[in-house]
């Protein structure tokens, strides 16, 4: 486990986890809403880091500069994505990753349809942040393997839009049974985040 500090003119600070061995791939982990406590070390994010781990992907899971009403929070995750595959993944045909919770899974879309991540996953995500924060539109865009997990008896973001936008792309879609929190899930997500990871950035490379 190391510190990283992400370039990009933003106080944007990271822990990067890695395998035991060489990696294989790297994914970005990108936090909950920073206002409410959202963090590096949310517990779904920190428990799919661990499955990545021991598949062999290092991750990096990071801390948003200032507040910024999301824009400056999309751009963190841009230098994000750009850090892993620049600095952490050049020159070893390392496939980088995105996943996202909440804030950050709709965060993760909006990047992801501007960086071109080799795969994405997301829990949680609201279809808007803003008027221009439109993660629904975002991922209309996107054209890399892509995993949707949600609760089904979360009340909390507007999900269902992104739902139904994925169902009609034939994107992999994983329904949980639990509220917004995923509380008793966070095993299940690890595994199953993994496992996506696992196969779309490790296989055939």
């Amino acid at each position: 486990m190391s510190d990283v500090l992400i370039p990009g003119g933003r106080d944007v600070r990271g822990t990067l986890e890695e395998p035991a061995g060489e990696p294989d791939a790297i994914v970005v982990a990108c936090p909950p809403h920073p206002q409410q406590g959202g963090s590096r070390s949310d517990p779904r994010l920190v428990a799919v880091s661990e499955v990545l781990c021991e598949s062999g992907i290092a991750c990096l899971r990071f801390d948003y500069g200032p507040w910024d009403e999301g824009c400056g929070e999309r751009a963190d995750v841009r230098n994000a994505v750009r850090w892993a595959r620049d600095e952490y993944a050049a020159g070893d045909d390392r496939r980088v990753g995105i996943f996202g919770y909440s804030f950050g899974a709709s965060l993760a879309l909006l990047a992801a349809a501007e960086t071109d991540p080799d795969a994405v996953a997301v829990l949680a995500p609201t279809a808007r942040l803003a008027d221009d924060l439109d993660a629904l539109e975002a991922l209309s865009r996107l054209e890399s393997p892509f995993h949707l997990l949600y609760g089904e008896r979360d009340t909390t973001v507007d999900w269902e839009p992104v739902v139904d936008r994925a169902r009609e792309r034939g994107d992999e879609i994983t329904a949980l049974a639990s509220d917004h929190f995923f509380l008793g899930k966070h095993d299940e997500i690890g595994t199953t985040v993994g496992s996506f990871f696992e196969r779309t950035l490790c296989e055939s490379t």
